[in-house]
């Protein structure tokens, strides 16, 4: 599809366009500038009907309706920062409860109430996670852990045996006062279940007891709340099946290490609960999640041909654009919407922060291919203790970069948000997230997709596992110590992969010295493996 031509507002109409379009929420300290984006004031009524659906479509979903059809689920993080809406007082009961609990806890790890084996205070926090159980632990944690406050972070998302080594040798000297925390809705995701298995083999070895510096946010009676059960861990906190991983930042996953690092679970709360509420404004100008939503869809046609680039001039929020990421792109990227058309749709997203960023990439930017738009975020007041030196304040030009740089992409009819707050803190980050949440549920009703299930992630999970199962026949057929070429492989075990099978050799050859390979790799036919 060709991209659409972007006309901006005349210089008479701008500051016109920037007045009627700014949102500002007072209590958030908040302001959301669309007026840079490919978004006419006259859009506020002709999309009027569709969002008034899509507002409908949300307040079902608060309601309790079953949101994810393909797994008979609800969708309710909204309940986690608001328990007084959910749909029953089990449900109301079970959030206030947690949030109690993790409290509480984590209260009594950091005054040494529970302490660590070695009759010692906890002092590190060893975090297993994938996709949202570890990028939104990581947000929080690069947002708000502050020098001599509470404890220090190491996080493991990946089964990257280089990775695991590295990770699990630098805690050493930690290690008897070190927290392990593992999440997994399942218990059976393989990565989380790889990284757990490492650690509690790395942590017994060295003479200390799992169990006793371990915890689990897990799903209900789910294969890790039983393991934690049956073995006594130090606690299990539950990861609702009505919570999805890229959206349980608010729950468990993001409230226990800010409570760890001594954040204001309070504030987050109530941040992400003063943006849903905002963004259930029936008046489209005054619905930041709305102007968000539209604004990407009429930049990117409703086809998400744009990619979103996210800019925050702050390092606190480095890593957001990572977060943004799965949040963004595994909730809008589906192939079918839900008349079972093929749509492809989807918003692609990257960044970094500004302004280091800027000269990485902002050149292309300003010049190069129109295939994006940028979202700047703004946080306003600067820290007292940074003062003047040689007439230069660092927030001064930190402004100034932030200004020239949306200028400059203007100027160059490059399409651009900007999303200030005044100032940031638990309170900013659980409104900013919040936004963008509703922002993509809101997007979806638009394009008639459904934002809460991951097909694509569940097919690359299946396939993955089929790869595993190769494996293991592969490894079962050369133990008879036979050579055997790939094609033979392949014959024997009547799986038509060959590829396949080529990828598995090379893996076995290079990493198990039992393996060998016998012949070169310039000539696949008859290269050959076997086991010593």
């Amino acid at each position: 599809m060709a991209l659409p031509e972007f006309i901006p507002a005349t210089n008479s109409d701008n500051w016109s366009k920037f007045c009627e379009l700014l949102y500002f929420h007072e209590e958030l300290g908040f302001w959301l500038d669309v007026s840079k984006m490919d978004i006419k004031t006259n859009d506020l009524t002709s999309f009027d009907i569709q969002y008034q659906k899509a507002l409908l479509s949300l307040e079902n979903l608060e309601k309790g309706c079953v949101a994810n059809k393909d797994e008979g689920r609800q969708v309710g993080h909204y309940w986690l920062r608001n328990p007084e809406i959910a749909p029953s007082d089990n449900i109301k009961k079970l959030i206030l409860s947690e949030t109690e609990r993790i409290n509480k806890f984590s209260s009594d790890i950091l005054s040494g109430v529970i302490k660590a084996p070695n009759n010692k205070k906890f002092t590190d926090v060893f975090w297993i996670g994938i996709g949202g159980s570890g990028l939104g632990p990581v947000l929080i944690v690069e947002a708000f852990k502050k020098n001599n406050k509470g404890l220090n972070f190491h996080f493991l998302d990946n089964v990257d045996p280089e990775g695991l080594s590295y990770k699990l040798s630098s805690i050493e000297s930690v290690l008897p006062t070190t927290l392990f925390v593992v999440v997994s809705k399942s218990g059976g995701t393989p990565e989380p279940l790889i990284g757990m298995e490492q650690s509690m083999s790395f942590v017994n070895s060295r003479g200390l007891k799992w169990s006793s510096q371990a915890v689990a946010i897990t799903g209900n009676n789910s294969k890790l709340h039983n393991e934690a059960i049956k073995n006594n861990w130090l606690q299990s906190f539950d990861l609702p099946d009505w919570v999805g991983g890229r959206t349980s930042i608010t729950g468990a996953v993001g409230l226990l290490p800010l409570a760890l690092i001594g954040g204001d679970l309070d504030n987050f709360l109530l941040g992400a609960s003063l943006m849903d509420e905002a963004t259930r404004n029936k008046s489209l100008k005054d619905n930041p999640a709305i102007l968000l939503s539209l604004s990407w869809f009429k930049s990117g046609s409703g086809k998400g041909i744009r990619d979103m680039v996210v800019l925050p001039y702050r390092d606190r929020l480095e890593v957001f654009s990572r977060y943004l990421q799965q949040l963004v792109m595994e909730s809008l990227g589906k192939k079918d919407n839900r008349q079972g058309e093929i749509v492809n749709q989807g918003i692609a997203v990257y960044g970094n922060k500004g302004s280091t960023d800027q000269h990485a990439y902002v050149q292309q930017l300003r010049d190069g291919i129109d295939n994006f738009f940028v979202t700047f975020v703004e946080i306003l007041q600067n820290p007292k203790e940074i003062k003047s030196v040689n007439n230069r304040r660092p927030g001064d030009y930190l402004s100034g970069f932030l200004q020239g740089t949306r200028t400059a992409l203007t100027d160059g009819l490059r399409q651009n948000l900007t999303i200030t707050f005044e100032e940031f803190n638990e309170k900013s980050l659980g409104a900013l997230i919040a936004l963008f949440e509703r922002s993509v549920s809101l997007y979806a009703e638009l394009v008639d997709i459904n934002a809460y299930h991951q097909p694509g992630v569940e097919a690359g999970k299946k396939a993955a596992s089929k790869v595993i199962d190769l494996q293991f026949q592969i490894e079962n057929l050369l133990s008879d110590g036979k050579p055997r070429t790939i094609n033979q492989i392949n014959e024997e075990l009547n799986v038509n992969s060959p590829e396949s099978i080529f990828w598995i050799v090379r893996h076995l050859s290079s990493n198990y010295d039992e393996y060998v390979t016998v012949g070169k790799y310039t000539n696949l036919t008859s290269l050959q493996i076997l086991k010593h």
